[in-house]
């Protein structure tokens, strides 16, 4: 592994890796001790590119309690990438955590034009601009400046969701790479519990409270919901208020890989909202999958790449009631067999796919394109 040096006055953590004529600079502002998808990607991405090509990491580590660093540091943070440029040589490789990142391809180039600049698209990163708003149209001006001035950069998006929505802001150079989910080990179960599990935070676009007024009434007055995760919207604190619904809160890994398992089934049936948000990608399937869940999805933004249809789970038509209702019918329905065959097929799908192998293969297939 690539050496990590201390901290500098900024906070920066600097991996260093010795330049080559296929080395990748990796700079981001999401990494530990900050918690969240885009950290977990990019310590995922550093770590396995390690193993194929050279990398030197220039990262800003969040505050201690997981929330992100200061503005102070995020001020400070061009600096310190620019002083990490001066004392090497020009990448092969640029490769950008995030959108909001984009100005860094334009230091990057003051000292050289790297052979690859791509750019890491993940969700809001890309999407803040339809909450509308000073702020909201602020940052799609930000954005569609860097489209310009930006160039031959290349997009990494997360989903088709997430090219489409980059396209909105003039960055139409995509290619898409689906995440990987970090799976623990199969927990199969000999029989399900009964319950549907509904895992992540209690948001309109999430559509637990969807399920819950649309789909929970019709079902069998035996099967019940369970919630693993957080309040978050007040709009959304009726679902807990249903006789029919466990909140079970926030699980740590290894109680979520069980209540995976156990579950009747996993469902992720995310929904149009008014504000233009929407799900980027949806770790939730592929990590149930993985531990022996079926699961039932939205047929809806980063969900259709974040379950193979059939193989991995089920797609469903987003918002429409019916269909979900007859399909959680007939899970309810199915011999042990059936089950214990899809979702052991459904399991070793998933965990084939969506590794992180994958993709840095992907990753690095990006970068060797000219």
């Amino acid at each position: 592994m690539p050496h990590q040096s201390a901290s500098t006055a900024s906070g920066t953590v600097t991996r260093h890796a010795p330049a080559t004529a296929g080395d990748i600079l990796f700079v981001t502002r999401k990494w530990a001790p900050a918690v969240g998808g885009m950290e977990t990607w990019s310590h995922q991405i550093a770590e396995t590119l390690d193993k194929h090509a050279e990398v030197d990491v220039v990262a800003l580590p969040g505050r201690e309690d997981g929330s992100p660093p200061s503005i102070l540091r995020l001020l400070l943070f061009p600096f310190t990438f620019i002083a990490r440029l001066l004392r090497r040589r020009t990448p092969a490789t640029l490769l950008i955590g995030d959108m909001a990142l984009w100005p860094f391809a334009m230091i990057a180039r003051l000292k050289g034009k790297p052979g690859t600049i791509l750019i890491a698209a993940h969700g809001t990163d890309v999407a803040f601009h339809r909450r509308g708003g000073f702020k909201g149209r602020l940052y799609g001006a930000y954005l569609r400046i860097g489209a310009k001035l930006t160039g031959s950069a290349k997009v990494i998006a997360n989903s088709r969701a997430t090219a489409e929505v980059a396209a909105e802001t003039g960055w139409t150079d995509s290619i898409v790479i689906p995440l990987a989910a970090d799976c623990g080990a199969i927990k199969p179960a000999p029989s399900h519990n009964g319950k549907i599990l509904f895992a992540g935070r209690l948001v309109t676009r999430k559509g637990c409270g969807w399920f819950v007024r649309e789909v929970l009434p019709a079902l069998p007055e035996t099967v019940r919901l369970s919630v693993a995760g957080t309040r978050w919207d007040a709009a959304e604190d009726f679902v807990l208020e249903d006789p029919r619904v466990e909140f079970l809160g926030p699980l740590d890994k290894d109680a979520l890989s069980s209540a995976y398992a156990e579950s009747l089934c996993v469902i992720v049936p995310n929904i149009d909202p008014l504000n233009g948000e929407y799900e980027g990608f949806g770790l939730v399937a592929p990590e149930a999958a993985a531990a022996g869940a079926v699961v039932l999805a939205s047929d809806h933004g980063g969900l259709k790449d974040a379950v193979l249809d059939g193989e991995t789970g089920i797609l469903l038509p987003s918002g429409f009631a019916q269909a979900w209702i007859e399909t959680i019918t007939q899970v309810l329905n199915w011999t042990s067999e059936h089950r214990a065959q899809f979702t052991q097929n459904a399991a070793l799908k998933a965990r084939e796919h969506y590794c992180w192998d994958r993709v840095a293969r992907q990753v690095l297939e990006a970068a060797e394109e000219r």
